[in-house]
């Protein structure tokens, strides 16, 4: 009895956590297969209306956890719902947009490739606005990202290629925006609970997107089910589900070992690509992404010593490396 209600405790946050990141490498996947179908302000568009739909039921189903706990209540000061919108705006909004835009010219591999150089963007501005320690572990971690992001960007498969260079160059303009939401974010989930701070946000996220609904509407009248169903899949999976089951795995385990699970989303991102779309990237893109990573590993203690993670750092750091 006993040794079943260990495995059901230790093997769930597993099984939450592998979701997540099957779920957010399923997303590059999808929205490169999309690219044909949906503009990119279209794509974001639809993907928040169902996000939205999806998390507003996880809130409905968690609001009377949120009442009961008056440290996390739900409500939002003034300065909270400020840093919610700022974060929903460049995160849900801003960061969805660009990454759709990367991917009509690059492929779902290399895109995520060039979006997990995040996490080291989020470790610099931290240490810059949230008076982390900027270590020599994390100076030399972005010295080896940044040689790998390098080879991406001016490897020899690039010269010459105006498209790929405007899809690297959109990537990593959504690691940035998504690094910002991430710090913006960080500072909000000090007061404010995971799911009430993630719904505003993508609600933000939808109004930022609005503008498209137009072109949208048209492009839904076009779209066949497969592809309708695809996007609606965008949102839910990917956006609610697989934000809900990160916060369910974070609660439960080591936050610097559910940090390392999401360097696999690149890998899974390739299989999946070669599978589905039969697309891979090459080999120098392949190369200079591996340094990326190493890199983020790197910065974030992945290789070398190992550290213990406080449980304030824990509840802290919820944020995974990349919200597909």
């Amino acid at each position: 009895m006993n040794q079943n209600g260990f495995s059901r405790t230790t093997s769930l946050p597993a099984l939450a956590a592998a979701t997540t990141i099957i779920l957010w490498a399923s997303a590059f996947v999808v929205i490169r297969h999309l690219g044909d179908v949906f503009s990119p302000g279209a794509m974001a568009l639809l993907r928040m209306v169902t996000g939205v739909t999806a998390l507003a039921v996880v809130w409905r189903v968690t609001a009377r956890r949120h009442r009961a706990d008056p440290a996390r209540s739900g409500r939002l000061t003034g300065r909270e719902l400020l840093l919610v919108i700022l974060y929903g705006a460049a995160w849900f909004g801003g960061y969805t947009v660009l990454l759709n835009m990367s991917e009509q010219h690059v492929d779902a591999g290399t895109a995520s490739l060039l979006v997990n150089f995040a996490p080291i963007l989020v470790a610099a501005g931290a240490a810059a606005f949230l008076s982390e320690r900027y270590t020599m572990r994390l100076a030399l971690g972005t010295a080896v990202a940044l040689s790998g992001i390098a080879l991406i960007a001016f490897g020899p498969e690039s010269a010459g290629a105006h498209a790929d260079t405007i899809g690297i160059v959109f990537g990593l303009l959504a690691a940035m925006l998504y690094a910002a939401g991430v710090l913006l974010q960080k500072v909000v989930l000090r007061t404010v609970d995971t799911v009430t701070a993630t719904l505003i946000g993508a609600a933000v996220g939808l109004a930022v997107t609005l503008p498209f609904a137009p072109t949208a509407i048209a492009e839904v009248a076009a779209a066949s089910w497969p592809d309708l169903a695809a996007v609606i899949y965008l949102g839910v999976g990917p956006t609610a589900v697989a934000f809900t089951t990160w916060a369910y795995a974070l609660a439960r385990t080591d936050a610097g070992a559910m940090a390392s699970t999401t360097l696999a989303v690149p890998a899974i991102v390739v299989v999946m690509s070669w599978l589905l779309l039969a697309e891979v990237p090459t080999a120098v893109r392949i190369a200079g992404g591996t340094l990326a990573l190493v890199g983020v590993a790197i910065s974030r203690g992945l290789v070398g010593r190992r550290r213990t993670i406080p449980n304030s750092e824990m509840t802290e750091d919820i944020s995974p490396a990349i919200h597909r």
